[in-house]
């Protein structure tokens, strides 16, 4: 118990140091309004990279559907603020209301195409996603159609998505660590072992499903906030294929690899912002080299922990 308060101590320092670090640069200028957007950019992908990474890294089961829950938090966001008083308190239950639709439509859709493996799954997951979004298109007055809606109030910036980010982080891992995490991660390696010792393997896997539609749901509500403007066009399945590519980049089952992906593809494309396709180009030959040299990612399982020190330090004292 001491050394689970003085771990999370730690990394609660860590936390506000680099909080600390990036405030005091934004503030001075150093970091201008341009690169501050592109962290915001990179909050957003990560939380979305975070939510997909449970469903194919700890739960084994291949999901294209991001783009569809995203876009149910990002217009749940529009319309509810839209129609209430601006204030923190009407962004912050538009949010919830946009994670609590996301996972009673994940809920409905999971039980019947959860029990669908590999490509067939994936296919179906991806119709899915292409169905929320023509019914939003065709939403009449509530979602304006493929006209969309504008003028959301900007309320996300670097600051609220990072919070947001570390949040959701440590709500995904904690889950990783739990029973259910525990169970979940028996379901990727083996589904018959695991429903042999008792595992109910069908719920488990929509726990999981759920959970992270709920998150992507809430980076839909961040990036909606962000833009200030959601059409259907912005949450095509290229914006699920966003997020596929850093969780394949940074390791299937991997957060510290999600983290890091995400801020690699985020500075790099900031910095191919001018050249347009060949960004795409670029990631397709990023992803084929992972595949070739590093197959599972770059990071692949592995998590950076602190107690993994404090192992060894007390290793060393004890010889």
């Amino acid at each position: 118990m001491k050394k689970n308060l003085k771990t999370n101590g730690i990394w609660l320092a860590i936390i506000a140091v680099i909080y600390g670090i990036l405030f005091g640069l934004i503030s001075a200028g150093i970091i201008n309004a341009f690169v501050a957007q592109i962290i915001t950019q990179i909050g957003i992908n990560l939380i979305v990279a975070v939510g997909l990474n449970l469903v194919i890294g700890f739960t084994g089961q291949f999901s294209f559907g991001s783009a569809g829950f995203m876009a149910i938090g990002a217009y749940t966001s529009a319309i509810v603020t839209a129609r209430m008083a601006p204030t923190w308190g009407t962004i912050f239950l538009s949010m919830l209301i946009g994670a609590l639709v996301a996972g009673v439509v994940a809920v409905i859709v999971g039980y019947p195409t959860l029990r669908l493996k590999g490509d067939y799954l994936a296919i179906a997951t991806l119709g899915v996603s292409e169905i929320i979004r023509i019914l939003i298109m065709n939403g009449g007055d509530l979602t304006n159609g493929a006209a969309g809606l504008s003028n959301i109030i900007l309320f996300t910036d670097w600051g609220m998505t990072f919070i947001f980010a570390v949040a959701i982080i440590v709500l995904i891992l904690n889950f990783i660590n739990s029973p259910s995490g525990r169970a979940t991660l028996s379901v990727r390696e083996d589904e018959i072992a695991s429903e042999s010792m008792g595992v109910n393997v069908t719920r488990v896997k929509v726990i999981a499903f759920t959970l992270g539609a709920m998150v992507t749901a809430i980076a839909g509500s961040l990036y909606a906030g962000f833009i200030g403007t959601v059409t259907p066009k912005d949450f095509t399945w290229m914006k699920s294929v966003d997020a596929l590519i850093i969780v394949v980049l940074g390791g299937l089952g991997s957060i510290t690899g999600t983290i890091i992906a995400a801020i690699i593809l985020g500075l790099l494309n900031m910095f191919l912002q001018d050249f347009g396709a060949i960004r795409m180009i670029i990631y397709s030959l990023v992803l084929i080299l992972v595949m070739i040299f590093r197959p599972g990612g770059l990071l692949g399982t592995w998590e950076f922990k602190l107690s993994r020190f404090f192992n060894q330090k007390e290793n060393k004292e004890a010889k």
